[in-house]
């Protein structure tokens, strides 16, 4: 398909839609809200570093066991960024907690754990919420964090990686892989794996057609998905555990 041919055949199409609606477009730009918040854009808040937490100098990266890597886990769980059980096991769940807080310092995220990461959790850098009341999701789409807010103070940081706002084909029609900003609610869910056309989906929450946040064996700290916003097995099983999202929720995408 050529450059031209491809611009022609532009449309937003969720992660779970067996017949997405075809919307032309001529250029990559994502769908907007028509509703626009009425704060102020969310900002990393500095939270006061608690006095009974050493933060260690050693750097640290998944693999690592001990006594250093339990109070990694204690201080990420302190400030709201969601690892499980704090276990002194530097794992999969403890990797995506990093991902999130190098995401809300604004560094790199490579998951490991050096001298700018531990700033970041001596200053207690925690992500701040937009909505000021009620109980909903906010999904950060520049910063790709997912939160669980409660009238406007963050209770969990989750990381997320939503639409990769690439190209890709299906069923002859070519597509764009958008999360779409906006103000909606979850509708549905499915408590197991939805077999979707365009891949598996565990425990999907939709709040916007095919579009849910859902647990993925997969969640690298940049936009991959084809629209969904993913979140870890782990993660997604807690969720549903402690029914962190249940029906009705109102979930802000920005």
């Amino acid at each position: 398909m050529t450059l031209a041919a491809t611009a022609a055949l532009t449309f937003a199409a969720g992660c779970d839609t067996d017949s997405p609606t075809a919307a032309p477009s001529t250029a990559p730009v994502p769908v907007t809200s028509s509703v626009t918040p009425s704060v102020a854009p969310s900002a990393a808040t500095p939270v006061t570093p608690s006095p009974s937490t050493a933060v260690p100098r050693k750097k640290l990266k998944r693999g690592a066991e001990g006594a250093e890597v339990l109070a990694l886990q204690q201080r990420l769980t302190e400030l709201g960024y969601w690892i499980g059980k704090a276990d002194g096991k530097f794992g999969g769940t403890t990797q995506q907690a990093v991902y999130a807080i190098q995401k809300a310092a604004g560094i790199g995220r490579d998951g490991s754990v050096g001298p700018k990461t531990w700033r970041a959790l001596d200053r207690g850098v925690r992500p701040k919420a937009r909505s000021t009341s009620g109980d909903l999701v906010e999904i950060d789409l520049k910063r790709q964090l997912l939160l669980l807010v409660d009238d406007g103070q963050v209770t969990q940081t989750f990381n997320t990686s939503t639409g990769s706002m690439e190209y890709y084909e299906q069923k002859g029609q070519t597509y764009l892989a958008d999360t779409p900003r906006g103000r909606f609610t979850v509708g549905r869910q499915i408590d197991g794996w939805r077999h979707a056309p365009l891949g598996l989906l565990w425990r999907p929450k939709y709040f916007n057609g095919g579009i849910a946040v859902h647990g993925a064996p997969s969640v690298p700290p940049y936009p991959a998905s084809h629209g969904c916003a993913r979140v870890s097995i782990d993660a997604m099983n807690w969720m549903w555990k402690n029914d962190a999202i249940p029906l009705k929720t109102r979930v802000w995408v920005y």
